[in-house]
């Protein structure tokens, strides 16, 4: 027979939205641990969410804890017994601290010692203390008190539901005492809803109109309101993010199409769904081109019984949102991005760099430089670069931050401006994130990379480089998307040299001598962090880095490569010889001079010089191709020879001729490996 269920409910005022899912998944998990660590069995915890309810289901839960068996030590035998076998103080003290007598004591071990069992408290006992802990640590960023009371919460709680089977666990949290009464919908079902049964919690709930899993009422409403859109003729835009907000607003999903007049369509669309979006949690509707359509679904918390009114609201509130953002556009476009470039002139970028219309001037021009580079065109690149920052002073941008950049890309549309300048625009900020897009011109490309180079340069320049818990300028992210770029475009750029042209435009604002090479070595850091999101170990990345080679798409193929010779049987054996020659040459001075073939006696050091002549030539065109995979797969076939030569051959000979040619010859067959990475690394 299996244990009963446990139902906890916390209920009150709307819980904000936007964080009630990770503080009902918080919840599970605090609960989970304190059942964990209170050794009670149980089968899973489970949460459910709603604006007005956190709650919780342990499933199947034990009756109480295990016995345990606690056993504290005390003093060695030979000191807790004298030679005639009598306990001695030590071992009388030790009885009498625990109550019992010697002879109650265990002597078996090393030690004395002092078992007992002690009972399993009862789940009901515990469960209290273990949801109390799991609310204090809620990630709340700031609670509130409500009434004369003292105690502090996301939100005021009106309710505190407590079962195990069917009886109420006898419980005060919040102020609250524990019972069986929660409430229904705050429309529909007012009533106190009375639960005779954990398990009974989802179905009695769903009676008084409340969808109280949080999952099921998410799923509900993508399924309701992707059948809207589809018999609208179109698709819905639904975010996670915003799904799953709307999914915290409402306890009875009723999605209801709202339309919106077209001519708010000449609007940038962007902008249009921005506001729906944001600040009417609206699933905006798209067509088959993914054009937005004049119409848009909102999710009710009440089933109505005129759902027109509800309509006709909606679409009266939205209103003025859009007609503010075609009031913006109209303006905007009155003024030239080249005109309002000035403006940019009185805003200042960072106070030692001085300000936005100054960087837009050192965009401009690194960007043609790097145009130069990857065969863009520089003209276009250094047009692109001035203007990309034009739009911040836009009436449309201040209103909506989040389309800087795509608001630049309309208004050079609308003045006529190239198409990859245009885009250049909107693709300077690519990639946003890990994983994001990336830009799809080489003039794009070109403007994102100078950008990113002259904030990450600038800061590093003027001695404020990202701190462990700082990165106000989100220069890693930065970093980032420059290593993503540079390889996805397979650029024979060198970075080493382009970071340090990026700094010198920083000019006089310089503070710190050896900027480029902290830039350098914080991008050397950035590729570990890429590669292990690949699966790479770092092992790897560290073989590779400790070349330091400064083309990131050559970097990407060393890593690759190292990454498949790891795999190889003979990777292990040639790993620990790189590492013995690396030791043995670190001892000498830098090796010098050519090998003389007369001076090598052994046959095994004959043999290795052979192997190592003959990949020479076959490895030539490998490494200039960047072929690095194929490189080292040639060199797995010095195994046999390097373990030979270790096993029958004494590198320190007497004569100090022989001895210097046989480290000429280590020296070589390690300047093979590091011309692609410092295999040595690998374990």
């Amino acid at each position: 027979m299996s244990h009963p269920s446990v139902l906890f409910e916390l209920g009150g005022e709307e819980l904000p939205p936007k964080s009630l899912l990770t503080l009902a998944t918080a919840l599970r998990d605090g609960v989970e641990q304190g059942l964990l660590a209170a050794g009670l069995k149980f089968s899973g915890v489970q949460f459910y969410a709603a604006p007005r309810r956190l709650a919780i289901r342990i499933e199947a839960l034990a009756p109480q804890q295990p016995d345990r068996d606690v056993r504290a030590d005390g003093p060695p035998i030979k000191a807790a017994f004298s030679a005639d076998g009598q306990a001695t103080p030590a071992a009388l003290g030790f009885a009498r601290k625990h109550g019992v007598e010697v002879a109650d004591l265990d002597r078996s071990g090393e030690k004395l010692r002092y078992v007992r069992t002690v009972p399993g408290e009862a789940s009901v006992a515990l469960l209290p203390g273990i949801f109390e802990q799991a609310i204090k640590q809620l990630p709340i960023a700031k609670r509130m008190r409500w009434g004369s009371s003292r105690i502090e919460f996301v939100r005021p709680m009106h309710w505190l539901v407590m079962l195990y089977g069917d009886a109420v666990v006898p419980a005060t949290l919040l102020g609250l005492s524990s019972g069986r009464v929660s409430r229904g919908h705050r429309f529909h079902h007012p009533e106190p809803v009375e639960l005779a049964h954990a398990d009974n919690y989802l179905d009695a709930m769903k009676t008084a109109y409340v969808v109280a899993d949080f999952d099921a009422r998410r799923e509900q409403i993508r399924h309701l309101v992707n059948d809207l859109a589809a018999q609208a003729g179109g698709r819905p835009l639904m975010p996670d993010a915003l799904l799953n907000e709307v999914t915290a607003l409402v306890e009875w999903p009723v999605p209801l199409v709202c339309r919106f007049e077209e001519r708010f369509l000449s609007v940038p669309q962007e902008a249009l769904i921005s506001t729906m979006q944001d600040n009417q949690k609206y699933f905006c509707l798209v067509d088959a081109n993914d054009q937005l359509m004049a119409r848009f679904i909102t999710v009710a918390n009440i089933d109505s019984s005129d759902p027109e009114k509800i309509i006709s609201g909606n679409e009266k509130v939205v209103r003025p949102r859009l007609t503010d953002a075609e009031f913006f556009f109209s303006q905007d476009k009155k003024i030239t991005l080249a005109q309002r470039n000035e403006r940019l002139k009185q805003i200042v970028f960072q106070a030692q760099l001085g300000t936005v219309y100054e960087k837009a001037q050192r965009v401009s021009a690194l960007a043609s430089h790097i145009a130069g580079l990857i065969d863009a065109d520089e003209a276009a690149a250094e047009l692109a670069g001035l203007l990309s920052k034009s739009d911040l002073a836009s009436e449309m941008v201040s209103e909506f931050p989040e389309l800087q950049g795509i608001a630049g890309y309309h208004y050079a549309r609308h003045e006529g401006l190239a198409d990859d300048v245009a885009l250049a625009l909107t693709e300077q900020y690519l990639p946003r994130f890990s994983g994001d897009n990336l830009p799809t011109t080489s003039t794009g490309t070109a403007v994102s990379l100078a950008d990113k180079l002259d904030t990450l340069t600038g800061l590093f320049a003027i001695g404020q480089p990202p701190t462990g818990s700082k990165d106000p300028f989100a220069l890693r992210r930065a970093a980032l998307g420059i290593l993503r770029m540079l390889i996805d475009g397979n650029y024979s750029i060198d970075l080493r040299t382009l970071v340090a042209t990026a700094v010198a435009q920083h000019g006089a604002a310089v503070t710190q001598a050896n900027a480029s090479d902290e830039v350098f070595a914080f991008l050397l850091g950035r590729y570990r962090a890429m590669f292990e999101e690949q699966g790479i170990s770092a092992e790897i990345i560290a073989a590779v880095q400790a070349c330091q080679p400064s083309v990131a798409a050559d970097v990407a193929r060393r890593v690759h490569a190292v990454a498949s010779f790891s795999q190889l049987p003979e990777a292990a054996a040639l790993a620990a010889a790189n590492k013995r020659v690396a030791n043995i040459l670190a001892k000498e001075p830098s090796m010098t001079g050519e090998l003389d073939a007369a001076l090598l006696q052994e046959p095994a050091e004959q043999a290795l010089a052979a192997e190592l002549s003959a990949l020479h030539g076959r490895l030539a065109p490998l490494y200039a191709a960047g072929d690095y995979t194929a490189a080292l797969g040639l060199l797995a076939s010095l195994r046999a020879p390097v373990d030979a030569f270790f096993d029958q051959v004494m590198v320190n000979a007497d004569d100090l001729a022989i001895r210097h040619n046989r480290l000429l010859l280590l020296s070589q067959l390690r300047a093979l490996f590091l011309r692609v990475a410092d295999i040595s690394a690998l374990s």
